[in-house]
């Protein structure tokens, strides 16, 4: 019962593709899971049948009642590659799984393109926003999207020359592996083809055109790219807020007091397995999160419409915090410093006295660092040009030891 679950990635050859091992494994099975796609490459037999439901969760509910048996999910390519297999071992530990892995869409598509895998962007938008594009999208960059469906490419076609890349080279590769695969291509700005095969990958060779806004994938954006009432951590400051959050793979953020959430976006922004929840009391400013995130590539931010510390208490613990308003509420200090995780990094940023005075009550309480930045840009004065001070921001770092 160690290894009950088995799950197997196939290809569009179905068992013919397979080893005998996992060949073996299939005959064995006392149930099959998987779509009607890949229950219809196995033929009838003996084994229970399971398609998936919607959600998800109800097929899987009914697999994990199944511990008792030989349970056999089909997948496509690589399961833990945006497959079924990364959800699955959410519900199962991974002492009790084999996983054979076929080989990936992504892998198949640089073998037709010549691209060397290691060079390319790979992403998903089956289920998932568009908005996930405007994160990778970059000049010279090659990307691999696996698609929802037959419309998807002429979405990302749109998508690309909306961001100002309409000179980029799409080609669709579709059902890959079979005696029906069939490549199309084109340029984003005069993609014609209203579908495609439903299942296709769409590889992208992005190429700016004049229009084409390029940012950078390191923290300190500039303010513009922000929608903002005025309460926006500016670019200088928000790079040396980033620098000393020190955000490493796969960890969470607080970014509370979020403002229009230029923290908490930078953060996402520099690795894809990182988490972060925006914390906002002012609905308008959680609106103008939702719209920033989306736009910067980032819309799996976790967005919490409330006042701090009352609404921290149900939050998953952090591995660094940024306080960037509400900084002398009661108690907020205190809570963020309590829910930290071992060798997380507390960060908060003062302009006024009031709560420059509590930073430095904090640095007394707690050790950590006191920095003041002080940033001056150039602005004309008559025919000259001279500098014009912005409002210093004193910053407070430290690590929970």
């Amino acid at each position: 019962m160690s290894r009950w679950l088995t799950i197997i990635g196939l290809s569009e050859d179905g068992l013919d593709g397979l080893t005998p091992a996992a060949r073996k494994l299939v005959e064995q099975a006392q149930t099959l899971v998987g779509g009607e796609r890949h229950l219809a490459k196995i033929p009838n037999g003996a084994a229970e049948r399971l398609r998936w439901a919607s959600p998800l969760k109800l097929t899987i509910d009914e697999i994990v009642k199944r511990r008792e048996r030989r349970v056999v999910v089909l997948a496509t390519g690589d399961p833990l590659w945006f497959g079924i297999g990364v959800t699955l071992l959410r519900a199962v530990p991974a002492e009790e799984t084999w996983i054979v892995p076929g080989v990936s869409a992504f892998a198949l598509a640089c073998a037709r393109l010549g691209w060397p895998l290691a060079e390319v962007e790979c992403l998903t938008l089956h289920g998932r926003s568009f908005a996930f594009l405007n994160g990778v999208v970059a000049p010279d960059a090659k990307l691999l999207l696996l698609s929802h469906d037959g419309a998807t490419p002429l979405a990302v076609a749109k998508a690309l020359a909306a961001l100002g890349y309409g000179p980029s080279r799409l080609t669709v590769l579709e059902h890959m592996g079979s005696a029906e695969e069939r490549h199309l291509t084109g340029i984003a700005e005069n993609w014609t083809a209203a579908a495609a095969r439903a299942l296709n990958t769409v590889a992208v060779e992005c190429i700016p055109g004049p229009a084409a806004v390029v940012r950078a994938r390191v923290p300190g954006l500039p303010d513009e790219a922000f929608r903002h009432d005025g309460q926006l951590t500016k670019r200088e400051v928000r790079a040396a807020t980033l620098a000393a959050l020190a955000p490493t793979p796969g960890q969470r953020l607080w970014d509370v007091g979020a403002g229009c959430g230029s923290v908490a976006i930078e953060w996402l922004r520099s690795n894809r397995t990182l988490a972060a929840i925006a914390v906002e009391r002012e609905a308008g400013r959680c609106v103008l999160i939702g719209e920033n995130a989306a736009a910067l590539g980032v819309p799996h931010l976790e967005l919490v419409e409330g006042e701090a510390p009352e609404m921290l208490a149900a939050l998953p613990p952090p591995d660094a915090v940024f306080i960037g308003g509400g900084l002398t509420a009661p108690g907020l200090v205190e809570r963020c410093w309590q829910a930290l995780n071992p060798r997380g990094r507390l960060v908060a940023n003062a302009v006024t006295v009031e709560g420059e005075a509590r930073l430095f009550a904090l640095h007394t309480e707690i050790g950590g660092e006191l920095t003041r930045i002080a940033i001056s840009r150039a602005v004309p004065i008559g025919p000259y040009t001279g500098w014009r001070p912005q409002m210093p921001v004193t910053q407070f770092a430290a690590t929970k030891r």
